[in-house]
């Protein structure tokens, strides 16, 4: 009786991957995602802080109709307000994800813990990261429920920016969590501006103090409107 033998296992074929999918499976990649994300994400804070600090200097609510007619002809009224926000939730998404993507990635290399672990370097702006981020995540949301669409602002009208805000921190319960994020915000800032500079080949005392003084001019910046509502300079 003659014995078939079992046909050869042909070996799949490797599935060929764009670029865009080897760029993000790799390490260099998904950093170079957060360095990507993260020039997006500074830019538009410090454009929004430009923006709030016309509070004091000019028509807070003139300035958000201007924004909402630039290229209205194309996008219509509002229609690049809109863009950038489909942008900005993008750049959150990915920064996020590259980020835990990352850390998980780390713990898996190092899977048993350090006898004693050393110091982390960006010293207390690195060990909090994590939980400034969350921080920073569930301020982001009440403040879009808050400011951008009115739901939870005392005043909540629409186009009336200086009267919303007003209403807003008027109150210190709300002053006190806006001051808690933007701190947050101060250190993941100071911390992420130090790697990158870091990565760019600057030297560390001075990417430490470049870091330290643009986290300082951004998170006074935001500051500034909240309190000068506050203690009644800005009514």
């Amino acid at each position: 009786m003659a014995v078939t033998s079992p046909a050869p296992v042909r070996p799949e074929k490797p599935v060929a991957q764009g670029f865009p999918r080897r760029l993000w499976a790799s390490t260099v990649g998904k950093k170079a995602v957060m360095a990507v994300t993260g020039a997006i994400l500074f830019g538009y804070l410090l454009a929004h802080m430009i923006g709030n600090l016309t509070i004091f200097f000019g028509d807070i609510d003139g300035y958000g109709v201007f924004l909402r007619r630039l290229l209205a002809p194309v996008l219509g009224y509002g229609g690049l307000v809109w863009v950038i926000r489909a942008v900005l939730v993008l750049a959150v998404v990915l920064h996020m994800t590259a980020a835990i993507q990352l850390a998980r990635r780390s713990a898996r290399a190092r899977p048993v813990g350090y006898a004693k672990r050393p110091r982390a370097q960006g010293g207390y702006a690195a060990r909090t990261m994590r939980w400034g981020g969350v921080i920073i995540a569930l301020f982001v949301g009440y403040h879009l429920l808050d400011l951008t669409a009115g739901v939870l602002n005392p005043h909540g009208v629409d186009g009336q920016i200086h009267a919303n805000v007003v209403a807003d921190f008027r109150h210190w319960y709300v002053v006190a969590a806006y001051t808690l994020a933007v701190v947050a915000l101060g250190f993941h800032l100071r911390h992420g501006l130090w790697s990158g500079l870091r990565s760019l080949g600057r030297a560390p005392s001075r990417s430490a103090a470049a870091a330290l003084v643009v986290a300082l001019v951004i998170t006074i910046g935001f500051l500034s409107v909240p309190y000068a509502v506050l203690f009644g300079i800005v009514r």
